[in-house]
């Protein structure tokens, strides 16, 4: 592009032209303040953003700091920037054009792209959940985008982690928000009892049927079903669940007609549903039709920098109804909750904090007052059992020790680990330890 002085702003027409030509620019001078705005620029940008003197790095974050405005305005390569205005970050596409006149440098002329993907710098609060963490912020904006169709999701992630908690996001800025949200744990029931929870019963289909009971499909007509822990349907009752799915209409246990629903499914599960059809133990038309969207949710210990600002958010509730005020941590505490393996995740965080805030005294939390399983010295792993992987991040080894930890007492262990004493039994089954029961 040939150097030239940059048109004077006071003409109406001049900013608007040069609009129509190259979109929405920010005019910059050679010290990098802006000096005028197109109007879709200060529209995008916010009116207060885009003053005659405002420095460029005060409209603008580039990640690479200085070295990126350097990209910018010296080499007229395309980067990608976020917009600091508007009250939320936002990720744009900018490319700078020097404009020179007689060999002198007067500016330069920002053209600014379309919006990307970006994550917010610093924290966000997403549907009950808070991270930190670049990872949980992409899954943030991939759950905002699935919210707008109606496929089948499946999250995939560990106890405790929030599989729930997406699932209810999802329904929350889906079209199906005014519907009903039902979840259903689907590894808490017997096979038979599933079947009625889920399809529903007429009057006398068993000892005990006393009445129609509608069950979890048709309770969730019109809104979104949550199906957690899917991967513990019993075979049987996949081949019923496909129908349902293939045909949009359950049959009640005991009846003879279809009812047709009209339900968004969200599934769990805690270990992939490959490996269980590989097994012999999933359908696998069942996992495609379940598996459109996979989510992935990171455990807690892939996200470290979450755990202690976590912990002070749970603190920050308990205090709101608890006499006990604590203003730190101590360098134990610390190293204690930053190296802890989380197998409970969020929800084992969340019940260590407030058995430190029942148990301790004061305005520091001292290592003394977590749970006992932070300082008790850990048990050596079994050198004649290898560890073996069981599809969680729970591996045996790790179970065993949990048990140690808990004295053989699988309540107690379960309570641990923030799952189930049935789950915890599976996975010891699943692991190949079933001798304590």
């Amino acid at each position: 592009m040939p150097a030239s002085r940059p048109p004077p702003s006071s003409s109406p027409l001049v900013l608007p032209a040069l609009e129509a030509l190259a979109g929405p620019v920010l005019l910059i001078d050679a010290q990098q303040r802006v000096t005028a705005a197109t109007p879709e620029a200060e529209a995008r940008l916010g009116l207060a953003a885009v003053r005659p003197g405002t420095p460029l790095g005060e409209v603008l974050s580039l990640p690479e700091g200085t070295r990126g405005f350097e990209t910018l305005l010296s080499h007229g390569r395309q980067v990608e920037a976020m917009l600091k205005a508007g009250g939320r970050a936002r990720g744009v596409r900018v490319r700078a054009v020097t404009l020179n006149q007689g060999g002198k440098r007067l500016g330069w002329a920002v053209l600014v792209g379309e919006e990307v993907e970006a994550v917010a710098e610093g924290e966000e609060t997403f549907h009950g959940m808070w991270t930190r963490d670049p990872g949980m912020k992409r899954l943030f904006r991939i759950v905002e985008k699935v919210a707008r169709t109606e496929s089948s999701v499946l999250v995939r992630g560990e106890s405790g982690a929030g599989k729930e908690l997406v699932a209810n996001a999802l329904h929350a800025i889906s079209e199906r928000r005014r519907g009903p949200f039902r979840a259903i744990n689907c590894a808490a029931l017997p096979p038979s009892l599933l079947e009625s929870e889920l399809f529903g019963h007429v009057r006398g289909a068993f000892t005990g049927a006393v009445r129609d009971s509608p069950g979890h499909f048709r309770l969730a007509d019109g809104g979104t079903l949550f199906l957690d822990e899917v991967g513990e349907i019993p075979l049987e009752l996949q081949g019923k669940m496909l129908r349902v799915l293939e045909t949009r209409s359950i049959i009640p246990v005991g009846g003879r007609s279809p009812v047709p629903v009209n339900v968004r499914i969200v599934a769990a599960t805690h270990r992939p549903l490959r490996r269980e059809v590989e097994a012999g133990r999933f359908r696998a038309d069942l996992m495609y039709r379940l598996r459109v969207v996979p989510l992935f949710l990171p455990p807690l210990r892939e996200r470290r920098g979450d755990i202690l600002p976590l912990a002070r958010r749970f603190l920050d509730e308990l205090e709101q109804n608890g006499p006990r005020r604590v203003e730190r941590f101590s360098p134990g505490a610390r190293q204690l909750l930053e190296s802890h393996g989380w197998p409970g995740n969020v929800r084992e965080l969340r019940n260590v904090m407030e058995y430190t805030y029942v148990i301790g005294e004061g305005p520091v939390l001292h290592e003394a007052d977590l749970p006992p399983e932070f300082t008790e010295p850990r048990p050596p792993p079994d050198p004649a059992v290898p560890p073996r992987p069981s599809g969680d991040g729970h591996d045996l080894a790790e179970l065993r020790a949990v048990l140690a930890r808990a004295g053989g007492n699988h309540t107690v262990a379960a309570r641990m680990l923030g799952i189930s004493r049935v789950t915890l039994w599976r996975r010891l089954k699943a692991a190949g330890d079933t001798a304590k029961r």
